[in-house]
């Protein structure tokens, strides 16, 4: 591991936390929503101006509900599917801005990289695998959890914006949850995640996940003990389930090994700063555009 610093940005997650923090009000020139958009450049120039990259790139979902999830689990995030649920009144309000966001990433030659059947937290995992030294990921999924790795991952979780974030290491991961810190896919799988229509084992909360997790160590040593004679109670709840329990680990697991190109993550300095500040005032984005520029330089 070298020295560099490579900050990889859940772009999704990032643009819905824009659209909900930036009034509506924010619009273009012509009075179309900007503000997911505007809101979104503004967090992006703090990132790199509080965290210095080496490299970056922005992860994009080319699926936020990838059809091989599905099939494992039909639950995985129906609810969002739903007509009329919230994530398709956002995705509306998003369709115009996010065009125009990735326009002007690739116009700042910042990479935003997806893979087919991918979620962004898919995309992650791999780059941060290929990373060279340490690693940000800015996300507020917490399933990303799963990879910090000491000294080289950590996670900047958001709690207000993005300069005022919680830096999940396997430190936090086992004071916050109470299980090792490289075991969160394990404790979520038990635990269940209602947010992404996992359900969990049935009478296992929190603590007895947890419990369960620190014990046993991982999810597959979990099952085999739970084929055991005369087990425990939580034991024999996952016994009962063990069939969800060894779908659901898959489905929450993060892939580190997607086919991707080969991509440069290399953080952009030299760019054409006039022609792209002109393009970004015809649609009101002058300012955060700019700041971003400014944080790259």
């Amino acid at each position: 591991m070298d020295g560099s610093l490579t900050l990889l940005v859940d772009a999704p997650s990032l643009f819905y936390r824009a659209l909900f923090s930036t009034p509506d009000s924010v619009t273009t020139p012509d009075g179309k929503p900007i503000n997911a958009a505007h809101g979104f450049f503004r967090m992006l120039a703090r990132l790199v101006a509080d965290h210095d990259p080496d490299f970056i790139a922005c992860a994009a979902d080319e699926s936020w509900r990838p059809r091989w999830r599905v099939e494992l689990l039909e639950s995985y995030k129906d609810f969002r599917a739903a007509p009329g649920s919230a994530q398709e009144a956002a995705e509306e309000r998003l369709s115009s801005q996010v065009p125009v966001l990735y326009g002007f990433l690739e116009m700042c030659d910042i990479a935003v990289v997806g893979h087919p059947e991918a979620e962004a937290e898919d995309v992650i995992g791999t780059l941060a695998e290929r990373a060279p030294g340490r690693v940000m990921i800015f996300s507020g999924d917490r399933d990303l959890f799963q990879l910090v790795q000491d000294p080289k991952v950590v996670v900047l979780f958001p709690i207000r914006g993005v300069s005022n974030v919680a830096i999940v290491d396997e430190r936090y991961v086992e004071e916050r949850y109470g299980i090792p810190g490289h075991a969160y896919r394990d404790f979520a799988v038990l635990r269940g995640d209602p947010s992404d229509g996992l359900p969990g084992v049935r009478g296992i909360g929190e603590k007895i996940a947890a419990a369960l997790v620190k014990r046993y160590g991982s999810i597959e040593a979990i099952l085999a003990a739970a084929q055991g004679d005369d087990v425990s109670v939580p034991l024999a709840k996952v016994r009962r389930e063990a069939d969800y329990v060894r779908r659901a680990a898959q489905v929450v697991a993060i892939p580190r090994d997607l086919p991707i190109e080969p991509c440069d993550l290399t953080r952009p300095r030299d760019l054409p700063r006039d022609e792209i500040v002109a393009a970004a005032e015809q649609l009101g984005l002058r300012t955060p555009v700019a700041a971003l520029l400014d944080a790259l330089a």
